[in-house]
């Protein structure tokens, strides 16, 4: 896993904190709360990077398919719960990063899924053709 130095002197992991609600409810929230949180993380040290979202009619989606790019308006996929934002943390294991996770606002009203950073650059996989 990918580790750094975390403020507190031990090791840490890198996750990413992926914030998922319904665009309704996540635009009816204040942005000064997630802002605070961020500010929190950051000055914590376990914050490198946040953002948030344009609203999902905003989004593009790029395929490749046999050498030939596809481009489509909008998201992926049909879904109740939209890609709303996102957190980059350190933590020193998945329980510390589920802590952060609830502390992030929008989970009050939709989810934040936290996924450990796979270490590409460190530790790149050879590629594997699929039938």
């Amino acid at each position: 896993m990918l580790h750094s130095d975390f403020e507190s002197g031990g090791l840490s992991m890198k996750y990413l904190c992926l914030v998922y609600g319904e665009e309704r409810k996540i635009g009816e929230m204040d942005d000064h709360k997630c802002l605070a949180c961020d500010a929190e993380l950051r000055a914590g040290g376990q914050c490198i990077a946040s953002e948030a979202l344009e609203p999902v009619a905003t989004a593009t989606t790029v395929r490749v398919r046999n050498g030939r790019v596809s481009v489509t308006d909008g998201p992926f996929a049909e879904t109740k719960e939209q890609l709303a934002g996102f957190y980059l943390i350190e933590a020193r294991d998945l329980n510390e990063a589920i802590q952060i996770a609830a502390r992030i606002p929008p989970a009050a009203v939709g989810c934040v899924e936290v996924r450990p950073i796979r270490p590409i650059r460190e530790q790149p996989r050879t590629g594997r053709s699929h039938d």
